[in-house]
């Protein structure tokens, strides 16, 4: 895989990242046992965010050791093989906790989309 390429999986999980954490901005953790909609939609951009880090080469991977690969992939595994189960309280610190430290670390990563 290209450099490029690595570069346009870290812009996708970096995007989705970004949407999930913008989709909780003014809820609770009790609004997520309340709306079906959010805990779809967070499930959902978690597992692109994984795929797209399962796609990431071992090059870069290495390049990039503050990115932590193995739990972002191994998140996305169990959403994805989980699914009759999801823990909503791990859903949440994921989006809340995880999610900006890792939309930070791509942020040094991913050049800013041109305009």
């Amino acid at each position: 895989m290209s450099s490029h390429e690595d570069l346009i999986r870290m812009r996708h999980m970096l995007d989705h990242a970004r949407e999930a954490v913008s989709l909780i901005q003014g809820k609770t953790r009790p609004d997520l046992d309340t709306s079906r909609l959010l805990q779809l939609a967070l499930v959902r951009l978690i597992e692109i965010v994984g795929e797209a880090a399962s796609r990431i080469s071992k090059k870069a991977q290495v390049q990039h050791p503050q990115i932590p690969w193995a739990q972002i992939v191994g998140m996305r595994n169990r959403l994805i093989h989980g699914y009759d189960f999801v823990d909503f309280d791990i859903l949440w610190q994921t989006v809340t906790k995880e999610l900006p430290e890792i939309i930070t670390e791509l942020e040094r990563v991913v050049p800013p989309k041109e305009a």
